[in-house]
């Protein structure tokens, strides 16, 4: 493998946010389009970042190299119109959730629906007692696990609200442990920040990397809409889903009513059903995060029957992902044989 920039480089989301890195982003695509359109490859495989992907996916496609784009953009979620670049620009789309390739297909957009690889990777039956072990919590007292975001950005505007959320829970619930899995260096630095800030007398216990042991040991979970949602429902947890998007970025996409869905975590949207509740933008303070937390920690009945049903969801997803994938890769191939030299 060569590579030719981190791909840390296009960690960047939203409307604004992205203004400040759009020089550099635009510098690097057009510097690989010329890279790749001097030396064609025989194959071209794009993992999600649509906005950056698909313009060079498109200007490779008339080339003659076969496209696939791995991870479809949420297209069935916001800014739809995304769909008809994006039939313009790939031979095939490879699709990790179910719901995906009737809306593709409808429009036009070849895809493959190959699974999530997280479905098939973690175990269907937790191991709470192995991970609280791994952890050092205590097998019977009561743990909630915060995940602000893999993004500085995200720990940022989250800190604050989760913090304030884990405390006023403490409160309530003696012998309370607080779990925070972090992303890395950089999100952890700016979770001690805000924490300092925020609830410095917070006994928590941070790890990098350790979601799922994290996950697997709560007996709820405070997270940041996105894929943390997807694996506390894979680790059968019931969750409290808080976001706070940058406030103009929040008020163009309301005025333009980009979003089209009445969910936003993809546990709901495959659940078919609001069983994590939603705070959003002035929504995710902790006046409304911590009273639904601590619904789920005075109500097992209904933590039986999320357990349930996340259970069931998990199940209907498991699928050799690797495995589909390589094939519909080499399917395209072969109907697109590389060139010899």
């Amino acid at each position: 493998m060569q590579v030719i920039e981190p791909m840390e480089s296009l960690s960047v989301m939203g409307l604004v946010e992205v203004l400040r890195h759009l020089p550099r982003l635009l510098k690097l695509r057009r510097a690989l389009i010329e890279r790749w359109s001097q030396t064609p490859p025989d194959l071209f495989i794009g993992v999600d970042a649509p906005d950056f992907n698909l313009t060079l996916e498109r200007r490779l496609r008339p080339r003659g190299v076969p496209v696939v784009h791995y991870v479809s953009p949420t297209v069935w979620a916001w800014r739809r119109r995304r769909v008809h670049k994006l039939r313009r620009s790939v031979d095939l789309l490879l699709s990790i959730f179910p719901f995906e390739p009737e809306f593709l297909e409808a429009h036009g957009v070849h895809s493959t629906y190959v699974g999530h690889r997280l479905a098939a990777e973690m175990p269907i039956q937790p191991d709470r007692d192995g991970a609280r072990t791994a952890l050092g919590l205590p097998s019977d007292a009561p743990v909630l696990a915060i995940l602000p975001g893999s993004r500085c950005s995200e720990v940022a505007r989250l800190a604050r609200p989760f913090l304030k959320t884990a405390s006023a829970c403490a409160q309530q619930l003696p012998g309370l442990r607080i779990v925070t899995p972090l992303a890395g260096e950089a999100t952890a630095a700016e979770w001690q920040r805000q924490k300092a800030m925020h609830a410095p007398h917070l006994e928590t216990v941070e790890q990098l990397h350790a979601s799922r042991e994290m996950l697997a040991a709560a007996d709820v979970v405070l997270t940041a809409s996105g894929t943390a949602t997807f694996e506390a429902l894979l680790s059968k947890r019931p969750m409290v889903v808080g976001y706070k998007l940058n406030r103009l970025t929040y008020l163009i996409a309301k005025w333009l009513r980009l979003v089209k869905l009445e969910h936003v975590a993809m546990a709901n949207l495959l659940s078919g059903e609001a069983m994590a509740p939603e705070f959003i933008q002035d929504a995710c303070e902790p006046e409304n995060l911590a009273p639904a937390v601590m619904g789920f920690f005075r109500d097992p009945g209904r933590v039986r029957e999320i357990a349930s049903e996340y259970r069931r969801v998990h199940e209907s997803l498991v699928r050799d992902t690797d495995a589909l994938a390589a094939q519909a890769v080499a399917d395209l191939l072969q109907r697109h044989p590389v060139k010899p030299v």
